[in-house]
């Protein structure tokens, strides 16, 4: 069996504040470009070099100001239902090395941690868009990561007593 490359850091984050121009492909609304630009001030340093989104394009507007900024080309993922995009953006993650950003959706970001090794947690609440998930696998394998749980940008306004996060 042929080892696999491996990241350093894995730093997964939900599309930011959508518009409401086109309901099938919505892009960003100001307060989402905000956000998109507070992510590429976040991660100035983080020596990002592989950025993965789906066909979305607030995934991709979401990830567009730290591309350009470090002349990366972001690799769109086709966000299929369920188990087989999870699956499609894992394997894609671990066979890239250094620093990758993948931004996904409130319902495929905890997912996708979890099929990283990361616990199994919520999906993002419908209004939640600064969580930050950073992960950093514990060994070549697979078998685990350490998780940070972080926020960047302005501050959800989230209903307590959902079932989300």
């Amino acid at each position: 069996m042929l080892a696999q490359a491996e990241p350093e850091l894995i730093i997964l984050v939900r599309h930011a504040e959508k518009a409401a121009d086109n309901p099938a492909d919505p892009g960003l609304s100001e307060a989402g470009r905000a956000r998109a630009q507070a992510l590429a001030l976040a991660l100035q340093n983080a020596a990002v070099s592989s950025i993965y989104t789906t066909q979305f394009k607030r995934t991709r507007e979401t990830a567009q100001p730290l591309a350009q900024a470090r002349g990366i080309t972001p690799q769109a993922l086709s966000a299929k239902r369920g188990a087989e995009h999870i699956k499609e953006v894992v394997d894609a993650v671990r066979a890239s090395s250094g620093t990758v950003l993948v931004v996904g959706h409130g319902n495929t970001v905890p997912a996708i941690a979890t099929a990283l090794g990361a616990p199994a947690m919520k999906e993002f609440c419908e209004s939640s868009f600064s969580h930050m998930l950073i992960l950093r696998p514990t060994s070549k394998t697979g078998a685990g990561v350490y998780l940070v749980q972080s926020r960047y940008g302005e501050a959800d306004t989230v209903k307590p007593g959902l079932d989300c996060q």
